[in-house]
């Protein structure tokens, strides 16, 4: 039975893990904290407001491509604003909206505060069981 229309919300299948820097930190910081973690998202954060992303992708169209320092901090590479779902909207909706914008990860937002991510791989494991 296919569950590409399911009602389950986003929170059911996120990842609450936040992995979080200032707009300064370099991308070779971002790059090294990827890699040694395992994660292919990073949120850029100023003060209290989650204000970009950056991900293994923005290393690839941006840094690779335009032959960036690893120098350059992550504000100039990072993709502004976060597209956002809300973590009761439905894992249907949120695959809608990934595949519009053609974007593999998404904000989670609680009452528009961002609570976890949504990556395209948290749909493969759904599928999978």
């Amino acid at each position: 039975m296919s569950k590409s229309n399911s009602t389950t919300p986003v929170s059911q299948i996120m990842n609450k893990v936040l992995i979080f820097v200032n707009p300064d930190t370099t991308a070779h910081q971002v790059a090294k904290m990827m890699t040694e973690g395992g994660i292919s998202a990073v949120f850029i954060k100023k003060e209290d407001d989650f204000v970009g992303i950056v991900t293994d992708r923005d290393f690839a169209t941006k840094v690779a491509v335009n032959k960036l320092s690893f120098d350059v901090p992550v504000k100039n590479i990072m993709s502004s604003p976060i597209l956002t779902v809300d973590h009761k909207d439905s894992i249907s909706t949120a695959a809608k909206l990934m595949g519009s914008k053609k974007i593999r990860k998404l904000g989670v937002t609680d009452n528009g505060k961002i609570v976890g991510i949504l990556r395209a791989i948290d749909f493969v494991k759904y599928h999978e069981n």
